[in-house]
């Protein structure tokens, strides 16, 4: 299938599947913006969850998506099901059950559209996932597996990211981590930090953001982090600052692209579109897990100046998934 619009153009391949695992959620947004979360009148319901965002901004721009995880077998589950198959994401790899219910975020705007959580987690359907529900054959025609650090508890799912890193590792695939730090959801912040230390020798391709970076290595500034970052298989680290725009890092290059300044409504789910729009765009290219090191500094700028777009266009409208711009919207 191609797709062509002004200056992108791309051809996709029936063996370009992106493979997210972990949370899906309903996101309960506000109708009001910089308030407390006490003044707050109504929220309505959005879904939502980094892994799930990321494979709906994946399948928006037209790649094939598939999203591994558990619902509860409830209003919210179903709702998450039905939305995501609107969006284009494969959910064969979703499972339902009556053991535990559906994830709930309430989100709570700051004046500049930065949000804050409280989670409805304990435990919910997603982190009961085992590794034996899990299908070995959903690997097959992986292009990358997406994770983030919310899964990776001491509850069943840890074990299932793990079986789901082994597969696509195996064959050949890139494995891409996001830690999408949530404090909240960890007895102490010690145990996230070794958690997301422990997995991003893992993967091959670390998104990281200003506001993470001091937490993980204890360094403010990105190049004095990078030794810690590239470690094990880390070839391509990434590094987002928001408005202040995007670093790529292989070993060899360098490469900053700055983001177009817009009147921000809402960040949700920008950090996931991100990364969603790069791994995309890294497929289009035809960027392979060997070739991620020998990437040009132009062929960085490049996606850098795509997944910056996509974001820009997405925090000018409220949610996460809701906001994703299609193929059609990027202009010449």
């Amino acid at each position: 299938m191609q797709l062509s619009s002004g200056r992108w153009r791309w051809i996709i391949l029936a063996s370009d599947r992106l493979i997210a695992i972990g949370e899906a959620l309903i996101d309960f947004i506000p109708d009001r913006q910089g308030c407390l979360f006490r003044e707050v009148g109504a929220f309505s319901p959005a879904i939502g969850g980094a892994p799930a965002n990321v494979c709906a901004a994946f399948a928006r721009l037209g790649g094939r998506a598939s999203l591994i995880s558990q619902l509860g077998d409830d209003p919210f589950g179903h709702k998450i099901m039905y939305e995501l198959q609107q969006y284009g994401v494969d959910t064969s790899a979703i499972r339902l059950t009556k053991e535990a219910n559906t994830a709930l975020a309430f989100v709570s705007l700051a004046a500049d559209g930065n949000r804050t959580f409280s989670f409805y987690r304990k435990p919910s359907a997603d982190m009961l996932l085992s590794p034996q529900q899990v299908d070995s054959d959903i690997f097959r025609d992986a292009y990358a597996l997406h994770f983030c650090s919310v899964s990776l508890g001491d509850f069943p799912m840890k074990q299932t990211h793990r079986k789901a890193i082994d597969e696509v590792k195996n064959q050949g695939g890139i494995i891409s981590f996001d830690p999408n730090l949530r404090f909240q959801l960890w007895d102490s912040r010690e145990a996230l930090r070794s958690t997301v230390l422990e997995f991003i020798p893992y993967c091959h391709i670390l998104k990281i953001s200003d506001e993470e970076l001091g937490f993980i290595t204890g360094e403010s500034d990105i190049e004095a982090a990078l030794p810690k970052l590239f470690t094990g298989n880390v070839k391509l680290v990434v590094y987002t600052c928001g408005g202040g725009g995007a670093y790529a890092f292989t070993r060899q290059k360098k490469c900053f692209a700055s983001a177009r300044k817009v009147d921000v409504i809402d960040t949700t789910g920008a950090g996931d579109g991100f990364i969603g729009s790069m791994l995309f765009k890294l497929r289009c290219m035809g960027v392979t897990r060997d070739t991620l090191e020998k990437m040009s500094t132009a062929e960085l700028k490049k996606c850098l100046d795509f997944s910056n777009e996509f974001c820009t266009r997405s925090v000018t409208k409220h949610g996460a998934i809701a906001s994703y711009p299609d193929m059609a919207d990027y202009k010449d």
